[in-house]
């Protein structure tokens, strides 16, 4: 994949995020900006009814996938907003870059790659996902990419990121973490972030492939000393239970649906695994998603992070205590005593026809461990 130039109002390419249907083409602006998008014949606006956006640091616009996949390319347009008087506006000039896109192939191998917990980290990360380098096809950012929310900066950790990995210019999914829940920003990840109206949990598919990203929040009880009374996770993954429901009630247009091989649930924590004390929360409630999921969607694989270590267990395996699904760990960090990286190994994953090709690699190119699942 060949660079395009920056604008000067991005901080980093465009990212193209896969949310149900949709693509969600985001970008972090250092200044105030107006700022559109253009696919084919048809420009999407980032605008609130019918007024320009200008005062924020990220802006987005929702493109049908069907659009972009055809098309092959869009081009994104940037002004700065110099001074927004109520009369005649002053503005800078108008800056654009077209970025070619490839889209998920529908037939022959995907090859994905996993990154979770990079924890504020850019240069191992980036190093580990470049394994496939341009045979990637869709990138997967889930959870603790940031080391925290307490600094709204840190969310450029994400862009910084898909950036170097796609250029802009292959599809990203995102998931939230639960140190994505710690600090002052915190409540305004999702506006830095993809969601389905809102929601950090949703479906989407991608070529041959159906995923369900499922959010389950913080790893400790909502009473616990160390979140000072700042969660309501129970009441959020309640809603989840509601929403698996759902999808499971409209599953020809989901997981069923003509055309999908590949059934992949996307979650920062592997909720098949029951921790110890006092991380052992919602034994119930993940029972249940997991029981919903094995039973009617059948993923081939859970695919996760949060356990800074990495591998493959199968249905039954050490974190699956009860048999529902394959789980992917793909989120090897090690630190010095000064808590810089020594070590990042993350997860690239090769769909192809009734298996799955899963590869630990690190940040040198070295593979760690080759397991096939079958799907």
């Amino acid at each position: 994949m060949e660079k395009i130039a920056l604008l000067p109002e991005l901080v980093a390419a465009p990212a193209v995020f896969a949310v149900g249907e949709n693509y969600q083409i985001m970008a972090l602006v250092s200044c105030d900006t107006l700022f559109y998008v253009q696919v084919a014949d048809q420009t999407f606006y980032d605008h609130t009814n019918g007024v320009m956006r200008t005062l924020g640091r990220v802006h987005s616009v929702t493109v049908p996938m069907a659009l972009l996949d055809a098309a092959g390319g869009y081009t994104v347009f940037c002004r700065q907003m110099l001074d927004r008087k109520p009369y005649f506006p002053e503005t800078g000039e108008l800056h654009s870059a077209t970025y070619p896109f490839r889209p998920v192939p529908k037939n022959g191998p995907v090859h994905l790659y996993h990154l979770a917990d990079t924890h504020g980290n850019l240069d191992m990360p980036v190093a580990a996902a470049s394994y496939f380098g341009d045979a990637l096809d869709l990138l997967i950012l889930n959870g603790d990419i940031p080391d925290h929310s307490g600094n709204v900066e840190h969310f450029a950790l994400i862009y910084q990121l898909a950036d170097a990995i796609t250029h802009g210019q292959r599809a990203t999914v995102f998931s939230r973490g639960n140190h994505d829940m710690r600090g002052y920003f915190a409540e305004q990840i999702t506006a830095y972030s993809p969601t389905d109206h809102g929601n950090s949990y949703f479906t989407f598919r991608v070529g041959n492939v159906w995923g369900m990203v499922l959010d389950c929040g913080e790893d400790k009880p909502d009473g616990h000393d160390a979140y000072g009374y700042t969660n309501v996770g129970h009441t959020f993954r309640l809603a989840q239970t509601e929403f698996i429901k759902r999808v499971i009630e409209n599953a020809e247009k989901e997981y069923a649906a003509a055309g999908i091989t590949h059934r992949l649930v996307i979650a920062h924590n592997p909720f098949t695994y029951t921790h110890e004390a006092p991380f052992d929360i919602e034994y119930d409630t993940y029972t249940e998603w997991a029981e919903l999921l094995a039973r009617y969607v059948r993923p081939h694989a859970l695919i996760a992070g949060h356990l800074h270590t990495d591998g493959v267990r199968p249905q039954g395996g050490e974190l699956d205590k009860d048999g529902q699904i394959p789980v992917i760990i793909g989120s090897y960090l090690r630190r010095d005593e000064a808590y810089r990286p020594i070590a990042f190994r993350g997860a690239a994953i090769t769909l192809s026809e009734g298996e799955m090709l899963v590869e630990l690699t690190d940040h040198t190119g070295a593979v760690a461990l080759t397991c096939t699942l079958p799907c």
